[in-house]
């Protein structure tokens, strides 16, 4: 017997773990390759926590993938704090980021939403902020990000996403 996931999107076998199923059973050539990609935005990132989470968090928010606006990512015990994801929705105008985060926040949305418009000017402030290796890994991030957590959503799989701590909503 299998329960579709999501309305009418994918089947998972009952006492399946979705998330096992679908990011490996199901793709074993894609899937286990995919996940370790995934795992290494956040294993092997250099930025800063803020700049990380704010980028992060915006792409969860345009993509509206529910689990991966409700995660924090935790580095050497310290996460961002209650209530930063409202500042990451007011980038433009919260007093609550220097620039390097307002660029990460900023970045990541034209990323998604206006990456045809990404002009000399928007060029030259994240030059005047970010090495040439860190802003080819924040676009590393936001492409990770923006597929899988897109992926998890499309598929209903963000309901689905249990780790500690998290309650799917």
């Amino acid at each position: 017997m299998n329960e579709a996931i999501g309305p009418a999107r994918i089947e998972i076998p009952n006492g399946s773990d979705p998330i096992m199923h679908v990011w490996g059973t199901m793709v074993p050539g894609i899937g286990p390759a995919a996940a370790a990609f995934a795992q290494a935005v956040y294993t092997h990132s250099t930025l800063g926590l803020r700049e990380f989470e704010a980028a992060r968090l915006r792409v969860a928010q345009i993509n509206g993938c529910l689990f991966c606006q409700d995660w924090r990512t935790e580095r050497n015990g310290e996460k961002v704090e209650a209530g930063f994801e409202v500042a990451v929705e007011q980038w433009p105008d919260t007093t609550a980021f220097d620039e390097r985060t307002r660029l990460a926040a900023e970045y990541a949305e034209r990323y998604l939403l206006d990456h045809h418009n990404l002009d000399d000017d928007f060029w030259a402030r994240m030059r005047s902020q970010y090495s040439a290796a860190e802003i080819v890994e924040l676009s590393m991030c936001l492409g990770s990000w923006m597929a899988f957590g897109r992926l998890n959503r499309v598929l209903g799989l963000d309901t689905a996403c249990s780790l500690p701590g998290h309650v799917a909503r």
